[in-house]
């Protein structure tokens, strides 16, 4: 999987960056996945409908099937398990894509691209985590690494087109 990391503050953008970068690639004809990583716990299903049902009786799996939409739950208990070995679970579902944007992760040895506003933060995470490979910012800062315009869209495209190659 040709995966991406927008990572960032609360605030930052992460989401606008992502929405912006799937509308640009897939109006070049790229197909995109998307994931958004998260550190809080979510229940994704509803509960009470059946597909939630079947996972509270214990079905390791629960898939839905819409005319519009396929989904599935997958409960883990193992907590401890490295996120990037989930991600490997996720890949069959994704491997049709050209390249996969998630938003979050800053554990990842994956690519990271970090969004940053002077606005909303004292400075970019990457001032101290070296594993961020750019920054996305149109504000001033110091940063050792490259600074990509947030501005020019097109622009992080081809950069991160560079990247999951």
């Amino acid at each position: 999987m040709n995966r991406v990391h927008i990572v960032g503050r609360k605030n930052s953008g992460k989401t606008t960056l992502i929405v912006d970068l799937v509308k640009q690639l897939t109006a070049s004809g790229y197909r995109v996945g998307t994931i958004k990583h998260t550190h809080h716990h979510h229940e994704l299903d509803t509960p009470g409908k059946d597909s939630h049902r079947h996972r509270e009786a214990g079905a390791a799996a629960v898939g839905i099937l819409s005319p519009g939409m396929t989904a599935a739950f997958r409960p883990t208990d193992d907590l401890t398990r490295d996120a990037t070995d989930r991600y490997e679970d996720l890949a069959p579902m994704f491997a049709d894509c050209d390249i996969v944007l998630v938003e979050g992760n800053l554990q990842t040895t994956a690519f990271k691209v970090e969004v940053w506003r002077a606005a909303i933060s004292e400075g970019p995470i990457a001032h101290q985590d070296a594993s961020i490979s750019a920054l996305v910012t149109d504000d001033t800062t110091d940063a050792e690494i490259p600074i990509w315009s947030r501005s020019d869209v097109s622009g992080i495209v081809r950069q991160l087109l560079d990247a999951a190659d």
